[in-house]
């Protein structure tokens, strides 16, 4: 590989090189088959053997416990948002949602199309710059579930301390997916589109309490049915082949470099290295999050004024940093920094922004 750009991007994500690589030569002729993998039938043994193989892996690096189920599904994130209130809402019961920033804001707007769905708490008014306590969410009688966003990809925020309540969670970790240990005992449904930390774009992976959907509405298409996929292993229709082949090798990938304790604990290095490059500017780099709030995924920074924005992007993508532009929606500037990531590469940007503030400030 001669050349390897710093890459940035909030989804499709950086891969593990090594990964690319393996893919790369088993890509014309899978393992002596003659044909690609997403050439065959996805009832091939050969197959076969790397969708169990994924799901196996998704539950061993996940810790997730025997009560749920391991789902890859098509339609990323963004229809989970409506599968949710489609599997679990009816008359009488109630969908409870953080509005934590975009993506939370999407899903809860979707959850109101099919059910009675109600913001229990809602960061509007600070501009999605924290998230609450638990003593701030409101939660109404007969309420299924609370949905939360364990990371905001583009406001740059995540959540620290999971919610104490009386009613089981339902969490979007898009963004943050496997990067850190969660509280299973809490949960009973966590899904994420795969793009951004996991794999290439495709599906999301989702895990769902078997014992949850004893309750869930029957009466809607199949496809749009948690239990249609349980039953069927993710195989009710042609899966995604491609994208689940990538994820499982991106899973033996973490599962080889020390699992979720190693991913939390390089998030933790990576991210703190770019806040203290934004802390120790006197104010020159800043970033509007809370500062506990602050996400290990996504460093959202300004700089001064647009122009210098500007500058600092064009010769940042110049010096093989890309992808640093902020969201359409709030500009500025972001840095994800997902677990394939090197830590090399969250360097290079460190010093980066360093001799910048020096040339320019």
């Amino acid at each position: 590989m001669s050349h390897r750009v710093h890459n940035f991007c909030a989804g499709p994500c950086t891969l593990p090189l090594e990964v690319l690589e393996e893919a790369q030569q088993e890509f014309v002729d899978y393992h002596g088959a003659g044909m690609s993998l997403i050439e065959m039938s996805h009832r091939a043994p050969e197959y076969d053997a790397v969708h169990g193989e994924a799901m196996r892996l998704a539950r061993e690096v996940f810790g997730v416990p025997d009560d749920f189920a391991v789902l890859f599904l098509q339609g990323g994130a963004t229809l989970q948002f409506s599968m949710i209130p489609i599997n679990f809402l009816r008359a009488g019961i109630k969908g409870a949602y953080v509005g934590s920033g975009a993506w939370a804001t999407g899903a809860f707007k979707d959850a109101q199309k099919y059910g009675d769905a109600y913001l229990a708490w809602d960061g509007k008014d600070e501009g999605y710059m924290r998230m609450p306590r638990t003593d701030e969410l409101t939660l109404k009688p007969d309420t299924r579930y609370l949905h939360v966003t364990s990371n905001e990809t583009i406001g740059g925020i995540r959540m620290v301390e999971w919610p104490a309540v009386d009613v089981p969670l339902i969490g979007d970790m898009s963004s943050d997916f496997m990067s850190r240990p969660i509280p299973w005992e809490k949960f009973d449904l966590v899904y994420g589109g795969v793009q951004k930390n996991l794999g290439p774009a495709g599906a999301a992976l989702v895990f769902v309490r078997k014992s949850a959907l004893t309750d869930a509405n029957t009466d809607v298409g199949e496809y749009l049915r948690y239990q249609t996929h349980v039953d069927k292993d993710s195989l009710f229709n042609t899966p995604p082949v491609f994208t689940i082949y990538m994820v499982g090798k991106v899973l033996k990938w973490m599962q080889a470099n020390g699992g979720l304790e190693a991913m939390e604990s390089w998030a933790a290095k990576k991210a703190g290295r770019l806040y203290r490059v934004i802390d120790d500017s006197d104010g020159w780099y800043s970033c509007p999050v809370a500062r506990e709030n602050r996400s290990h995924m996504n460093v959202v920074f300004r700089l001064p004024d647009e122009e210098l924005e500007k500058k600092f992007l064009q010769e940042a993508d110049a010096a093989g940093m890309k992808n640093l532009k902020g969201h359409r929606s709030v500009g500025g500037c972001r840095a994800s920094i997902y677990n394939a990531l090197p830590m090399d590469s969250v360097e290079a940007l460190a010093q980066f922004m360093e001799q910048f503030q020096r040339d320019n400030g």
